[in-house]
């Protein structure tokens, strides 16, 4: 559903930025697609500006950090029935097994997944997808792609949308089954829409200063997709193939942009102060 697909693209900027103090990604040029996925990147940018952002703070305002938690871990707990499905489509059945018995704590002890007593007891949660079963059984990513109110995916990781969506999102399966008064049944879909924004604008201050928004993200969504397919553990030769450790003279010329850039930014509080000397 349309919502569903929004919410994929206004969580994506808190996880990719938080990547940030993990790893600096180095480039890669396998970008064929990069001229039209740039135009889309605007476009999503100016969309969040304009309308998703907006609403996100004024979530912000009226709710505190606590209540704020408290519906994230509802959302979370909600949707881990996919985590669950697609653990089994990858035939890891320890991991099933975990993710089916956080959702039956949570719900439970946890109070309908308000709470999260499955993480305090040692419990930790793990989400997966239907792009990460298709990469654990060899499909290849395919060219990197930044879709509208979506933004960054691959062709491989697209699947996961109408999958996921429509075979195992509780809230999407609500929505289809549902007809009210004003779309209600989409009610949900949208709110947990603004919790994931809301989230994001705790990550923003990290992307000031950085050059290339766009490589910025491109690199750090790869990066977040290799250690969810292999768990948080890649093997060493994969993430240099990640990294482009051989592509030396690429990476220093980023690393002369962005340079260049910071002394740029510098400059300009020295340039605006003669003026208001006058």
């Amino acid at each position: 559903m349309p919502l569903k697909h929004v919410q994929k693209f206004v969580g994506l900027g808190l996880v990719l930025a938080l990547l940030a103090g993990c790893a600096t990604p180095m480039p890669r040029k396998d970008d064929p697609l990069e001229s039209l996925n740039r135009k889309v990147y605007v476009f999503n940018d100016f969309a969040d500006r304009v309308a998703i952002r907006p609403v996100a703070v004024g979530y912000r305002k009226i709710t505190n950090p606590t209540s704020r938690t408290l519906i994230s871990n509802f959302f979370a707990n909600i949707e881990s029935p996919i985590t669950i499905a697609n653990d089994l489509l990858q035939a890891n059945f320890p991991q099933a097994a975990k993710a089916t018995s956080r959702l039956a704590i949570n719900s439970t002890v946890g109070v309908l997944g308000f709470f999260d007593p499955a993480s305090e007891m040692g419990i930790d949660a793990s989400a997966t997808d239907f792009g990460v079963t298709l990469a654990k059984w060899g499909v290849p990513d395919g060219p990197y792609l930044v879709l509208p109110l979506i933004g960054s995916t691959t062709l491989r990781d697209v699947w996961r949308l109408p999958v996921d969506s429509y075979f195992f999102d509780p809230m999407s399966i609500y929505s289809r089954h549902n007809d009210f008064r004003f779309d209600a049944q989409y009610y949900p879909s949208l709110l947990y829409l603004v919790t994931l924004r809301s989230s994001a604008i705790d990550a923003e201050s990290l992307l000031e200063g950085v050059y290339d928004p766009y490589v910025f993200y491109r690199d750090a969504y790869r990066q977040r997709r290799l250690y969810q397919i292999y768990r948080g553990e890649p093997p060493l030769e994969v993430i240099q193939s990640l990294q482009g450790v051989n592509d030396i003279d690429d990476a220093d010329k980023l690393l002369e942009e962005q340079e260049q850039y910071e002394k740029q930014q510098k400059k300009k509080p020295d340039e605006k102060h003669p003026a208001q000397q006058q």
